[in-house]
């Protein structure tokens, strides 16, 4: 069973940057894909950005050209660098891995972050 922990959420001000950290607890080489999704109070969870193991990366909306996502192999971590944030990147985080396709995939606690204008 894949254990994801999240890390590196907080309140940060228009403009500024966060670095979030998804530790695995196992190789992140076994995974098909990994990502980061999103959550603000009242609406669904968005997808916004994905990496294979290979490092192809794929990035939806409002995240492209701001948000970074790369993995550590030797730390089975995934990370997502968020510049430019603006207060509708408002939201509870959540790592996310898919083991295999068409399997429950596994999902981490979740971090906030806040960003105030």
């Amino acid at each position: 069973q894949v254990t994801l922990v999240e890390s590196g959420g907080g309140l940060v001000q228009a403009g500024g940057s966060l670095r979030l950290s998804c530790a695995a607890s196992g190789s992140i080489l076994l995974f098909n894909t990994m990502g980061w999704y999103r959550q603000a109070p009242g609406k669904q969870r968005d997808l916004v950005a994905a990496i294979t193991p290979g490092g192809s990366t794929n990035y939806v909306g409002s995240a492209k050209g701001r948000f970074t996502i790369s993995t550590s192999i030797a730390k089975n971590t995934v990370y997502l660098q968020m510049n430019s944030l603006k207060p509708e990147d408002t939201a509870v985080y959540y790592c996310n891995a898919v083991v295999r396709v068409g399997e429950p995939s596994a999902w981490g606690q979740g971090t906030q972050v806040t960003v105030s204008s």
